[in-house]
């Protein structure tokens, strides 16, 4: 994209508007020039070019503050102290020039109307200017009460009638306090664009880090399962192969096969079309506890009258808390129940085998079920549990984990029904380890 506007067409927002600022104030300095040389002529050439000399400092002054403030308001320079007050000085020899111009220059009302001008516009532009680099808005009042008291006290002085030295001193305040205003409320609305900004990238940042724990929770949720199967069958098939026995090749055909099995779920992790399908996560959950030497039951309500969403989130739980019973403690015994009670969906999973803090240093929650990090869980069993959380919280379900009566351990998760009559959509497919491989590893389990 080419031509002449192709610089501002290169710019952010942020910038544009920070550029649109310095610009219109810039040209408040160059309007003082342009309104100043207009009115100088009948003052005369010596007079009047010295004036004129005075208000193109004034104005040169006025145009590098006005870069400095915009600088130092954005974080970029230190106040412009020095030239705040090099703007107060040039404004108040300006305003004395033209004073002394109409005491003791050639008479005439353009004269004095070509002098007022120029110190009504200096004083003015100056005060709007000095505004720019100052934060405190009771120092900002004060500049433009000083400035208009000023202007009284020289007209007074100079023997003005007190309704003309009141009049000059009520235009440089409305003026100056306009512009002063005009100053205060660009540079807010500055900062606000930039804020915006800001505010807009932290969001997308945000989005890709939500993303990201997505895909880590899901991914974990998806291969911790399935690389304990791996685990279990593998130990399963040195053990056999030690004893020479055949099955050995069988088993580690399957460990291949769910090796395959878990590529392909992370494909579809990625893709984000993953769902945990409730039922096949029951029965995978009691097969492959139950080739842990684990007495798994499952009781209560049946997963086929729940939506989608409530079985897929349910189906997340149940892998994560087989997987933590596999992989924490040593149970003997776990119990799932599914309950529809009130509106609501509960499932509970519990086992024995809670190992004491004395005998292991952590909290009975780690021990078997991963509990949330308040109870001391490890890493691994912790990051899963919030994820849990957070996937249930989508649902505007809970999760409860921690040691229950008769030192056993007790994980609950309730999510509430859309609609009590609410149809089961179609089940996604659950993409786990199959209950025949679960299956073949109690069938042949020493």
């Amino acid at each position: 994209m080419r031509g002449p506007g192709r610089w501002w067409r290169r710019k952010t927002t942020p910038e544009k508007v920070e550029t649109y600022t310095r610009w219109s104030f810039h040209s408040f300095a160059m309007v003082e020039l342009a309104t100043v040389g207009l009115t100088v002529a009948p003052v005369g050439a010596r007079l009047g070019g010295l004036l004129l000399l005075m208000v193109a400092a004034h104005s040169a002054v006025c145009l590098v503050t006005v870069s400095r403030a915009l600088d130092w308001t954005r974080g970029r320079r230190p106040q412009p102290v020095r030239l705040l007050w090099t703007v107060a000085a040039v404004t108040i020899a300006v305003t004395a020039t033209a004073f002394g111009i109409v005491e003791h220059g050639p008479d005439g009302e353009s004269v004095d109307g070509a002098a007022g001008g120029a110190v009504g516009v200096a004083l003015i532009v100056g005060v709007g200017i000095i505004a720019l680099g100052i934060r405190q808005r009771r120092h900002v009042f004060a500049v433009v009460g000083g400035f208009a008291a000023g202007a009284w006290i020289v007209q007074v002085a100079g023997g003005s009638p007190a309704d003309t030295a009141f009049l000059a001193a009520a235009m440089v305040l409305m003026g100056g306090g306009l512009i002063a205003f005009t100053a205060v409320i660009s540079v807010w609305l500055l900062n606000i664009v930039y804020e915006l900004d800001e505010a807009r990238e932290t969001r997308t940042r945000l989005a890709v880090a939500e993303e990201r724990l997505r895909f880590g929770r899901d991914l974990h949720d998806v291969m911790g399962r399935n690389l304990a199967v791996i685990a279990l069958k593998s130990e399963l098939a040195v053990q056999l192969a030690q004893r020479g026995r055949p099955e050995a090749v069988a088993q580690m055909v399957e460990v291949q096969r769910l090796a395959h099995e878990s590529q392909r779920e992370v494909r579809e992790v990625v893709r984000g079309y993953r769902e945990a399908d409730l039922g096949t996560e029951l029965a995978g959950a009691q097969g492959v506890l139950a080739a842990a030497g684990i007495d798994c039951t499952v009781s209560g309500a049946t997963a086929a009258g729940l939506p989608v969403a409530v079985q897929s989130a349910l189906g997340w739980v149940v892998r994560e808390a087989a997987t933590n019973v596999l992989r924490h403690g040593d149970a003997r015994r776990c119990a799932v129940r599914l309950r529809v009670v009130e509106g609501c969906v509960v499932l509970s999973v519990e086992n024995d085998g809670v190992v004491t803090e004395a005998e292991n240093g952590l909290s009975g929650a780690s021990s078997s079920s991963g509990s949330s990090a308040s109870s001391g869980s490890s890493a691994s069993s912790g990051s899963g549990l919030a994820g849990l959380r957070e996937r249930l919280a989508e649902i505007d379900g809970t999760l409860e984990a921690g040691p229950a009566e008769r030192g056993l351990f007790r994980l609950t998760a309730e999510i509430p029904l859309p609609s009590p009559a609410a149809p089961s959509g179609p089940a996604a497919p659950s993409g786990t380890a199959s209950i025949a491989a679960v299956r073949s590893v109690s069938e042949v389990a020493p």
